[in-house]
């Protein structure tokens, strides 16, 4: 046989001198074929290195179950926690995963999208990417009626099942608490509002400000990628301004933490100075001195969800298009770093 050649079910039947018809039983488990054939079919496939096409015979099925997903990072603790989440779905319900991600690029979301789809996914998880204008990438999909669930980022137009939380409430209560404990001068940081987290907590935020009369300086606002740099501007940019903010305002705990950080390390004060409040309740969030307040985002309970909804699709057992629009319960949690001593 030749070296680095795949070994094949006839490869097997010829060296052992029978039918092809009984290996291909053999290694399908089929009680046809008696104990003593198919010990000597397994010790000859094991010897030779044979390995089942998993892939053909799922075709043959109409199925490969495989489910794709598509994420805008892979280096995030909610991430992290979504696939968790997803995986532990998937795999009770015997599917494996194909991860993807698109470092925050349309056009490598794109390509993702494509990919998979020649991958003949049995259905399809998604997070956009920051600058996603479209879903025309999914189409394909849609008309191959293979189910795509999106979540977090998501097209809230869009008449596709989506796994969210209330971003809108979120981004309210973290503006809310900060004006209960007397904030004055709040300053936000978040990412594009052309994504619907970002914008829905920034609506939030501005309508806290409107419902309690406290008067909104847009100037407080800053766009940025989130990145390890982007909290050193942020915290730089904030000990330049005059007045100085009382409470800030962070759409991810990593960035927050970071900010919070270099605040300190110029003299500022947290709370006292500068009340701050984050947002996933990642882990770093309960080692930063003092201790964040943040918005928890239950990244494993939306994988769960997202990967439930689809799987039970998959079986026959419901209707994803049934559903628009399904949200995971989140709330505020309370720690030192925007607690006021009264």
């Amino acid at each position: 046989m030749i070296k680095g050649k795949e070994v094949t079910i006839y490869d097997l039947a010829r060296q052992l001198n029978i039918s092809i018809a009984t290996v291909s039983r053999a290694l399908n488990d089929d009680p046809v074929v008696s104990k003593k054939t198919k010990k000597r079919i397994f010790e000859l496939a094991k010897e030779l290195g044979y390995r089942h096409n998993t892939f053909a015979s799922n075709l043959r099925k109409q199925s490969t179950h495989t489910i794709g997903v598509m994420v805008h990072e892979l280096n995030s603790n909610f991430i992290t926690s979504v696939l968790a989440g997803i995986e532990s779905v998937t795999t009770e319900a015997g599917y494996d995963l194909i991860i993807a991600h698109s470092s925050e690029s349309f056009t490598k979301e794109q390509s993702n999208a494509q990919n998979l789809f020649h991958k003949r996914v049995d259905g399809l998880i998604s997070s956009l990417s920051f600058d996603t204008t479209n879903l025309e990438h999914f189409k394909p999909f849609e008309e191959k009626k293979i189910p795509v669930v999106f979540f977090d980022r998501v097209e809230e137009n869009s008449d596709t099942i989506k796994v969210i939380i209330d971003n809108y409430r979120c981004g309210y209560m973290a503006t809310q608490h900060l004006i209960e404990q007397g904030c004055k001068r709040i300053a936000m940081v978040t990412a594009s509002l052309k994504r619907n987290v970002y914008a829905q907590r920034h609506k939030g935020f501005v309508d806290a400000h409107y419902d309690n009369k406290l008067p909104l300086d847009n100037k407080l606002v800053l766009i940025k990628d989130l990145s390890e740099q982007s909290a050193l501007e942020c915290a730089l940019e904030i000990l330049r301004m005059k007045p100085r903010p009382d409470g800030l305002f962070i759409t991810n705990d990593f960035v927050a933490a970071l900010c919070m950080q270099a605040l300190k390390e110029n003299g500022l004060r947290i709370p006292e100075d500068i009340a701050v409040v984050g947002f996933n309740n990642d882990a770093i969030s309960r080692v930063v001195e003092p201790h964040l307040t943040t918005i928890d985002y239950p990244g494993w309970d939306m994988g769960v969800i997202a990967a439930r909804n689809l799987i039970s699709h998959l079986k026959g057992l419901a209707d994803i298009k049934q559903t628009s629009t399904i949200i995971v319960r989140s709330e505020l949690i309370i720690r030192d770093s925007s607690t006021r001593k009264k």
